[in-house]
């Protein structure tokens, strides 16, 4: 899934899932908005498409030839208001009442292992994943002080075959998407003399590492080419194969090379009716051996699948709470990332499941597709983000767009996790997103674009900047990129190269930027706030409705720090930062109050270390204590207050500041 803008129906893709409207008048207050969402009705699945005639059409499908309709009775929910992240809140949440098949983010169990920095294999070694492979990667970034403590065992620890290495002379190439699953267990590379077994290697991370959560990957259907039909493991599920057949809409927009493969080789489906015994068996396997829980990928093809099984939707249902109900049974803690899972049969389907991918694959080796990826989880996340958690993807830390991914990471709301090679990170940017016990400081709602910047394209229109707002306990942060002249909606230039070029462009930032600002205000509120900025160093004062200027060249950003300034005394301004080393400073605080009597006024803040602590006071404290410690300060003139958080007795535990004024 993708976004597009444009001012006409006739412009409205075919298989639109969400389509948001703009109707603006003299003001801020006089802009309406109207949501409409295509959703799943009955066995069949409702999605909106432009005509050239520039009327705007819904399309029903059920993907199985055998089931038909001529009537579509709630097949696009529409509604209206004058905030677009309140409509969309308020519509998920009427509408997951009303059909009962799936739920709000809010009523959803978190996995614990989202507040904590995480590594991936994939794009470290690929298939080729090994067990020497994993503990050296894990190794060489404990060591360098960001350890992770969440492990994906990406594909590659499988037993798998490729059946069609002969046949018609066809290329290993246009078949690695076929490859079936033969097995539950790992394959011989995790078996031999670096582990026994995956319950040795898992015993072995976790105890030398200190990783807290190991998850596996799987594809729905076992592997990409489903199940091997012929394997004596696999016959208790009824496997058979099939064809599948691409939605026209799909094909439409981008033929995709992993469907053109299984669309002519096939794919071995487990039975519906045997498919919740497949997980079952498959994850007490690896709950058994350790493992915490899955990454669950490829789950796009069930929507190509429904013929002959009553259609898309009831077989993607009967699918995913299949494996909701395994996942609860076998792991504890809700711990499951959807992968692939766009369409709009998986988002309405989704009862329990919490995280899923917001985009496509970060590719580190296509350097027109790093702008994509930022803008389009950000938009992405205006739909996904009322249902699951959303999962932007890894990164790799020593990489020409570390920064660039780091910093959108941090406001993500979601994961932190890389895919570096062994050896090969930048822990100067691994540290401004991992403290030294491992934690991330995980902003508190899905990060999405900034309500001035839903309409515009901030990756082709060559002058509109990508702005992300997000919340934490104290205070707000608003990261700013510039994503243009680097890359093109793939879709838009088949076939043509892009030359990516720089591009210089000038915007602004506002704290009225930040959707929710009261819900870290407080009543007593005058609306002041200090506004830092991560790169820069710099500190300003802005009413809610003011704003500054910046500038950025392509594929650079910069992140805001935003506090309310509140009063204590009756004469100290004041407004915590949090941690400035951190990209998501602000992330650091867990709580502020504030004590006054005749002779002082003593503010008191909770916040994670270690780090350089940072706050706006527009007067000099008398001093400042952490942990009943006082400790050297600096105040510049700009109204900066800034110490450091030393190492505790336990890395990052929360730290207890004291910050003193004494009545003049």
């Amino acid at each position: 899934m993708a976004p597009k803008t444009g001012a006409d129906t006739a412009g409205v893709p075919a298989e639109t899932q969400m389509l948001l409207l703009e109707k603006t008048g003299n003001g801020v207050e006089d802009t309406v908005y109207a949501l409409m969402l295509p959703v799943l009705d009955g066995d069949f699945r409702a999605s909106l498409q432009g005509s050239p005639e520039n009327e705007l059409q819904f399309c029903f499908e059920s993907g199985d030839p055998d089931v038909q309709t001529m009537d579509a009775v709630d097949a696009v929910f529409v509604n209206s208001g004058d905030n677009p992240f309140k409509l969309m809140k308020e519509s998920i949440k009427i509408l997951s009442k009303i059909k009962g098949t799936f739920s709000h983010i809010e009523s959803k169990e978190t996995p614990a292992n989202l507040d904590w920095f995480g590594w991936c294999t994939w794009d470290a070694f690929y298939k080729a994943v090994n067990p020497v492979g994993i503990e050296e990667g894990l190794q060489s970034l404990r060591e360098g002080g960001a350890p992770p403590r969440f492990l994906i065992i990406d594909d590659g620890w499988q037993q798998i075959v490729n059946e069609f290495k002969e046949v018609d002379g066809a290329l290993l190439e246009e078949t690695v998407f076929a490859e079936r699953l033969v097995d539950l267990k790992e394959n011989d590379k995790f078996r031999g003399e670096a582990c026994k077994n995956l319950g040795d290697l898992v015993k072995k991370i976790k105890e030398t590492h200190g990783v807290k959560y190991v998850y596996a990957w799987h594809a729905l259907l076992g592997y990409w080419g489903g199940v091997c039909t012929s394997s004596d493991v696999m016959e208790k599920y009824n496997p058979k194969l099939v064809y599948p057949v691409q939605s026209p809409g799909d094909v439409a927009n981008l033929r995709d090379v992993a469907m053109d493969s299984l669309e002519k080789y096939g794919v071995g489906i487990i039975d519906p009716e045997k498919i919740y015994e497949f997980y079952n068996d498959q994850h007490s396997y690896l709950s058994s051996v350790g493992v915490d829980g899955v990454k669950v990928d490829v789950q796009n093809v069930m929507e190509t699948l429904g013929h002959g099984f009553g259609g898309r939707v009831a077989l993607t249902r009967k699918y995913q709470h299949a494996l909701e109900e395994s996942i609860a049974r076998n792991f504890k803690g809700n711990n499951l990332i959807c992968c692939m899972s766009h369409s709009s049969d998986h988002i309405y389907s989704a009862l329990k499941s919490a995280v899923a991918r917001a985009s496509e694959d970060f590719m580190p080796r296509e350097p027109t597709l790093q702008t994509l990826h930022i803008a389009n989880v950000a938009f992405n996340s205006l739909l996904l983000g009322e249902i699951f958690i959303p999962d932007w993807d890894m990164f790799q830390s020593k990489h020409e767009t570390a920064e660039f991914h780091g910093a959108a990471r941090a406001l993500s709301g979601g994961g932190v996790y890389v895919s570096d090679k062994p050896g090969v990170h930048d822990f100067n940017v691994l540290k401004k997103l991992v403290l030294p016990d491992g934690s991330i400081l995980r902003a508190r709602y899905a990060g999405r674009p900034t309500r001035d910047c839903l309409f515009n394209d901030p990756v082709m229109d060559g002058k509109s900047l990508l702005k992300i707002w997000n919340l934490n306990n104290l205070s707000a942060a608003v990261g700013v990129f510039n994503c243009q002249g680097a890359g093109n909606w793939t879709w838009l230039v088949e076939e043509i190269s892009h030359v990516p070029t720089a591009v210089n462009i000038t915007g602004h930032l506002s704290p009225s930027d930040v959707e929710s600002l009261e819900e870290i205000t407080g009543d007593e509120w005058n609306g002041e706030t200090a506004v830092y900025a991560f790169n820069s160093c710099s500190l300003s004062r802005l009413q809610k409705h003011q704003s500054l200027e910046l500038s950025l060249v392509t594929m650079t950003c910069e992140i805001y720090t935003i506090s309310p300034i509140q009063v204590y005394g009756g004469a100290v301004r004041f407004a915590p930062l949090g941690l400035l080393n951190m990209f998501n400073s602000g992330g650091a605080l867990d709580s502020i109050t504030g004590t006054v009597d005749s002779s002082a006024t003593t503010v008191q803040i909770k916040c994670r270390g270690p780090g350089r602590f940072g706050a706006y006071s527009s007067a000099r404290p008398a001093l400042c204590r952490v942990d009943a410690h006082e400790v050297e300060f600096s105040h510049s003139d700009d109204g900066l207050l800034a110490f450091d958080l030393s190492d505790g007795p336990s890395h990052s535990s929360v730290r207890n500041i004291e910050i003193l004024y004494t009545a003049s």
